[in-house]
This record gives structure tokens, C-alpha cells and sequence, in this order.
């Protein structure tokens, strides 16, 4: 028996355990390997150290194992693989992400990328090592290459996991579209389903909660849960969540490419589309703002000649694709002189929202538990489409008193020794920043911002981070930023906007922040969270 394939078992499973910070890098990036590369760019010590700890462990055990004994034997194999698979999971536990996020999943698809790399990566071992005579000796150049091969192998271990990703994705895409199928069977055959679309820039999520708590006032309503916003896990959600008792299904659709949201209504088929927002978000992967706007659009032009198109009135873009849009549709925001719903009398207070929700034909006067004028908003857009369902006035009331605020997203948390947290920290943009800020503003004695700024803006995000910085300066009296690199164009903003220098605090570190944050809040104060690096950004 040739016991050298245990030495390389030990060496593949190594790399692999030590290697999981790439895996999760990989599944945050939904296993797009432009997205991955990117991470790696921005990681690139944590990218790379994993492979280079295990490369310098299997020298070392190597070298170890023969100055023990220069006679080779079996011992020598199990000894070494042991200590590479036990060495490769510290490895791998030194540098995953400890408070991720989005932390780690071993879900099926992970499993198999296992299953293949294991496969591949043993695979590339053998064929190298037939040229290495186990019993010693250098004879050839190509026996010194291959030995040289194997030692640098580990760290390469960012390109294998691309390489095996590469060759997992046709089984990957195979068993995606049978599961793609079945849940467009699943809808097909759902004759007395509603299917909603939303999508947007931002705002996406929220909407969503709001529209199921104010539909389920009439409807039993299916929201696919948390940010669930791509294909499969869309199809997930209707192979596992729809139930014959379901009138109305809402699916959430994301998008980081062109075509993205055109896949998704592949799979639903919408009837009702939502358009929330449209602004310079992902420009990393869109590029441009006008390839941000035709994939969104992708949803209206997906609705069918009978369907409904609902807009948000940001008296922007969507405004613009609203008057260009020839299906039925309505339009929701604060203008009166334009808008199909609106809203008047608006007061706001760290309690809430009160309003008159109003059409042409009636107003209803409403309450919420929700902060901002872009909740208000987000409101009237749903009230739209549950007007349009045949909700009454007086179900989309009690359906508004019912919402809850939404996690990480303008969330009032009451702390009890006397300081109010307002948790905004799902992921920023300008605009809703601004709205954060205000909303700030209504809150008395000292009013503390801890912000990291805005990120996947590509090129304009030095200068929406200076925007961001000259809003803050406006509505609050301390400011926290997190990363010393990522601070400069906010504290450009602050500074220009008169902020005095002496109340801007810049750490490296969220923990560092809320260690400041002990130090220097009293009660009374009023912190707000404003948005929350993807885990695959450091500095």
C-alpha cells in the first residue's frame, strides 16, 4: 500500500479546514467569483495567512518528521496528516470571522463545495506526487519541481477554492434549477395566489414587513422572512413555507447584476410589482447608476399586460419611471399635486409617527410605532397596494398600528439606565441617512453618532461619505467613526460643516466604539448605530 496518499488526505483536509474564512467569503458573496475576488482585495492578509500557516506547518512537520527518522514508513504518513488536519482546524478557528454578520452556514451547497475540493485538490496531489520517489532523494529537476509544488501548495489555497468553485457550479446550477423548477410548479399551480414583487435600492425589507402586517388584516399573507432575496432563496421559501391557505405571496427581490431581477420574475411571475427606491447602490458590480435603473425596472417590465405597478415618489428616478410606465399603476409619497396617496398633518415624537393617510376621496388618520419620514413613506406605498386589494380604510389603520419596528432599521431601543439607542445599522445609504439624522434631531440632551460610512458605492464613495459627513454635522454632538481609512471623507464632511474636531472619536473597531460609548454617555443621551460593515470588509 502506498501510505503517501494519507500524507496528501492530510494535506487537502488541512488546507480545507484552514481555509474556511474563503468559504465564507464565497457564500457572502453568493458564490460569484467576481464579488470573491473583490473580498479577497479588501482581505488580503486574511485572504492569504491561513494558506501560508499551513504552508509553513507542513514544512515544518516535513522536516520535523524526517529529522526524526530518515527512514520513511506508514507511521511517518498518519503522524504527519494528523498533525496537518489538526493544525488546519486551529488554522481555520484563528481566522473565521468570531462575530460575523452573517455568520458561517454549513448548508448543502457548502457541503458539496467540500465534497468537490476534496476531490479536485486530491486529485492535483496525486498527479504531482507520481513524480516524487518516496523512498529520498532529489535525482530530477522535475522530482525537485514537484516537491516544491507540494510545499507551496497551502499557499495557493485562495485560487483552489476559486478553481473547485469553478467546477462545483454545473452541478450546483443543475441541482438549482431543479429545485427552480419545482417552486415555478408550485406557484403555477397556486390559480388563487397573489404574487407581489418588490424591489429597490434600499428600503426593500422594510416595505415588505409593513405591506404583510397591514395585508393580514384581509389576507393570509406569505413575506419571505429576514433578507431572503435571491432565486433559491425565494425558492426556498415557497418549497418549504407555502401553504394552501396563502392568498398572498410577497418575495422580496435583490439585485447586485443586470438580469438579476429578471431571473427572479422568471420564478414568481409577479402580478403587483413594487418599486421602492433607485439610487447608486452596488455600484462595485452595477458600474453605472443607469445600469442600476433598467435591472430594477426589470420588474415592471415583467408585469403582465393586466398587472399593477406601484412607485415610491422620491421626486427623482422613480418618479421618472413612473411617468414612463404605460401598465396600470399608482404613486405614493408627500405631494399632494402629484401623488395618488399622501400624507398631511404629520408629527413625530421618539414614541412614533401620527398622520392622515390620504386619496382623493377619504383620509384616514393613522398611528406608528415607527420613526422617520421614510417610514412614512414606506407606509403610504403599502397603503397603496392594500387599497388597490380592497383592504377598508379603517383594516389599514389597525394594519398600521401593527407593525413593529423592524430590526437594525431605525429601531428605538430603550436602554435602562436612561440612554435611548436608535439601531439603524442594516446597511446605509445617503438617503436614508439623512433620514436618520432627523429623526435624531427630535431627541434632547446629547446626541452621540457611532458610523463606519457607507460602502460598495465604487467611485462616488469618497464623495457620499463626505455627504454623509456634512448631514451628520447638522444632528448630533459627538461622533464615533469606526476604521481609521474608511473616516477620512466623513471627518472631511464634519469638519467643513463647522463640527468641532475635538467631539470626532475615530476607532478601529465596533468593540473599541462601544468601550468609548461607556466612557462618555450619561443619561438621557441618545445614541444612533448608523449602518454596519458587510463582514468581508476590514482595513
Amino acid at each position: 500500500m502506498n501510505f503517501s496518499i494519507l500524507l496528501i488526505l492530510g494535506i487537502v483536509m488541512g488546507c480545507l479546514l484552514a481555509g474556511k474564512i474563503l468559504i465564507h467569503y464565497f457564500q457572502l458573496e453568493s458564490y460569484q467569483f467576481p464579488g470573491y475576488f473583490r473580498t479577497l482585495r479588501r482581505n488580503l492578509l486574511k485572504a492569504v495567512l491561513p494558506g501560508f500557516c499551513m504552508m509553513v506547518l507542513l514544512i515544518v512537520t516535513v522536516m520535523l518528521s524526517i529529522a526524526a527518522s530518515p527512514q520513511i514508513s506508514w507511521v511517518h504518513y498518519v503522524f504527519d496528516a494528523a498533525i496537518l488536519i489538526a493544525g488546519g482546524w486551529l488554522i481555520g478557528r484563528s481566522f473565521s470571522e468570531k462575530n460575523a454578520k452573517k455568520a458561517f452556514v454549513l448548508t448543502p451547497r457548502v457541503k458539496r463545495l467540500y465534497a468537490v475540493s476534496l476531490v479536485v485538490l486530491t486529485l492535483i496531489l496525486l498527479l504531482v506526487s507520481r513524480r516524487i520517489d518516496p523512498s529520498g532523494g532529489l535525482e530530477t529537476t522535475g522530482e525537485k519541481a514537484a516537491i516544491g509544488f507540494v510545499m507551496i501548495f497551502p499557499a495557493l489555497l485562495p485560487l483552489w477554492i476559486a478553481l473547485c468553485g469553478l467546477l462545483a457550479w454545473p452541478i450546483e446550477k443543475g441541482i438549482s434549477e431543479l429545485y427552480f423548477r419545482d417552486a415555478q410548479k408550485i406557484l403555477k399551480s397556486r390559480k388563487d395566489l397573489i404574487r407581489i414583487g418588490i424591489t429597490g435600492s434600499w428600503g426593500k425589507t422594510s416595505v415588505k414587513f409593513i405591506l404583510g402586517t397591514i395585508l393580514e388584516e384581509k389576507y393570509h399573507t406569505l413575506v419571505t422572512p429576514a433578507s431572503f432575496n435571491t432565486p433559491m432563496g425565494v425558492t426556498k421559501v415557497i418549497r418549504s413555507k407555502l401553504e394552501p391557505g396563502h392568498r398572498i405571496f410577497v418575495a422580496e427581490m435583490g439585485a447586485r447584476h443586470v438580469g438579476d431581477i429578471k431571473e427572479m420574475c422568471r420564478l414568481v411571475h409577479p402580478e403587483i410589482g413594487i418599486l421602492v427606491s433607485v439610487g447608486p447602490q452596488h455600484l462595485d458590480t452595477f458600474k453605472t447608476l443607469e445600469w442600476v435603473i433598467q435591472t430594477k425596472y426589470e420588474l415592471i417590465d415583467a408585469l403582465p399586460a393586466d398587472g399593477q405597478a406601484f412607485f415610491a415618489d422620491d421626486e427623482d428616478i422613480c418618479r421618472g419611471l413612473y411617468e414612463k410606465t404605460g401598465k396600470a399603476k399608482m404613486i405614493a409619497g408627500l405631494d399632494p399635486d402629484f401623488d395618488d396617496i399622501w400624507a398631511e398633518n404629520i408629527t413625530y415624537s421618539p414614541e412614533g409617527s401620527v398622520f392622515d393617510l390620504t386619496t382623493k376621496d377619504q383620509k384616514i388618520r393613522c398611528r406608528s410605532q415607527l420613526l422617520g419620514e421614510l417610514n412614512i413613506r414606506n407606509i403610504l406605498l403599502c397603503s397603496s397596494v392594500a387599497l388597490k386589494l380592497g383592504l377598508t380604510p379603517e383594516q389599514i389603520a389597525r394594519g398600521i398600528e401593527k407593525i413593529r419596528p423592524i430590526e437594525h432599521r431605525l429601531q428605538l431601543i430603550p436602554n435602562p439606565g436612561g440612554m435611548s439607542v436608535i439601531d439603524d445599522a442594516f446597511n446605509s445609504n445617503i438617503r436614508g441617512a439623512k433620514q436618520a439624522f432627523q429623526v435624531l434631531k427630535a431627541f434632547p440632551e446629547k446626541r452621540i453618532v457611532v458610523t463606519p460610512g457607507m460602502v460598495e458605492l465604487g467611485e462616488k464613495e469618497y464623495e457620499m461619505n463626505r455627504e454623509f459627513g456634512q448631514a451628520m454635522a447638522d444632528c448630533c454632538d459627538t461622533a464615533i467613526l469606526v476604521g481609521k481609512k474608511r473616516s477620512q471623507a466623513i471627518r472631511e464632511g464634519l469638519r467643513g460643516d463647522g463640527f468641532a474636531e475635538n467631539n470626532i472619536h475615530v476607532v478601529s473597531s465596533l468593540n473599541e466604539a462601544t468601550g468609548l460609548l461607556r466612557q462618555i454617555v450619561k443619561p438621557g443621551d441618545t445614541v444612533l448605530f448608523e449602518n454596519d460593515l458587510p463582514d468581508n470588509y476590514s482595513e
